[in-house]
């Protein structure tokens, strides 16, 4: 048994659960893969695509800065840091100083990136219809709440497994 918590168990065994990961693992992949399209339409990585829309999409509420995207996609500082220096000598991201905090940088798309997010929208539209188009509004609104939590239950999760990890090899 790979769970032991009532709630994870149908007739007493991990079926449904192992079901569970192995679709979960397959949605990833192929999420990844429809991400990594979009990416190769405006002539970035998939990383850089991820970090591109979401200096985009978080700069509609206030200035955007490496930490604020590094919190937004559960990533470090220094791998944002990297594929933002990318971004800038490709011409899609600038930066300049925060006037209220000069040790801070303020990240912005540049027309060239938002020209090429104008020009990705009418696929990227399709495509996502599609890719959720199985999903009811309920259904929708259950799924961000549910994968919300799942991510700060697997963060809590690796932890635990870096640190029984550490125990077991210490062990050794």
């Amino acid at each position: 048994m790979t769970v032991t918590r009532p709630e994870l168990l149908e007739d007493g065994g991990d079926d449904g659960f192992r079901a569970l990961v192995h679709n979960s693992l397959a949605f990833a992949a192929r999420l990844q893969a429809v991400r990594d399209g979009y990416a190769r339409l405006i002539g970035v990585s998939g990383p850089q695509y991820t970090i591109l829309i979401s200096i985009a999409r978080l700069s509609k509420q206030r200035d955007v800065s490496v930490t604020r995207v590094a919190d937004h996609l559960h990533l470090s500082g220094s791998a944002v840091t990297n594929e933002i220096t990318r971004l800038v000598r490709m011409g899609l991201v600038e930066k300049s100083e925060d006037p209220a905090d000069r040790r801070r940088v303020v990240l912005r798309i540049t027309d060239a990136g938002r020209q090429r997010f104008r020009e990705l929208a009418t696929i990227q539209s399709q495509v996502n219809d599609v890719h959720f188009g199985r999903l009811s509004r309920k259904d929708f609104t259950e799924l961000r709440r549910i994968m919300a939590d799942l991510v700060e239950s697997t963060d809590e999760a690796l932890s635990l497994l870096d640190h029984l990890s550490g125990t077991a090899a210490a062990a050794e």
